[in-house]
């Protein structure tokens, strides 16, 4: 959090990865939900591509970042932002086809990883897909990043269609597409 109050977040590049804009090209637009937003880049890119979005991040000056952004962008009919807590169920409105997470799932931990499925799965549309990112953890014990543990308890209400597997910056990591049946 205090990269944003300096004003820089290494992890906001302002650049959507290739992943996500694979998914656009594969996927019809529909209504969408991006986890820890940011300053709403990726709510940008998928607004642009025809879809209705909600961004959520915890840290408030990023959300008044990502409003002002898609002000500019004369997006303000298509997105919707909130300050919280992913893990919050009062958060989510509604069902969406896709459930962007690039990042948040892996600080979360194994305690609380059945909240943020619980609310995965219960605003997902059947059909619907969560395309997520993670740094992998592979020592379960100490350390960040999601453990296989955690990646094994959302198979267990969503199906892995896709998984790949590689290396930022000598840290283990994997986008992972999952959908609800």
């Amino acid at each position: 959090m205090m990269s944003y109050l300096l004003g820089n977040s290494p992890w906001d590049t302002g650049i959507t990865p290739p992943e996500v804009n694979g998914y656009l090209k594969e996927n019809g637009p529909g209504r969408a939900l991006d986890l820890g937003c940011g300053t709403g880049t990726n709510v940008i890119t998928l607004a642009e591509n025809g879809w209705q979005v909600e961004g959520i991040d915890y840290v408030g000056r990023a959300i008044k970042a990502a409003r002002r952004k898609a002000k500019k962008r004369g997006l303000g009919d298509r997105v919707q932002f909130r300050v919280g807590d992913v893990l919050s169920s009062e958060l989510y409105r509604g069902e969406y086809d896709l459930i962007l997470d690039i990042g948040c799932f892996h600080s979360i931990l194994i305690d609380k990883v059945d909240r943020y499925l619980l609310n995965i799965y219960s605003h997902l549309n059947s059909g619907g897909s969560l395309l997520m990112y993670v740094h992998l953890n592979k020592n379960p014990v100490t350390g960040h990043g999601a453990t296989e543990a955690s990646l094994k308890k959302l198979g267990e209400k969503l199906e892995l269609v896709k998984r790949v597997d590689g290396e930022e910056s000598d840290r283990p990591s994997a986008w992972l597409e999952f959908k609800k049946l």
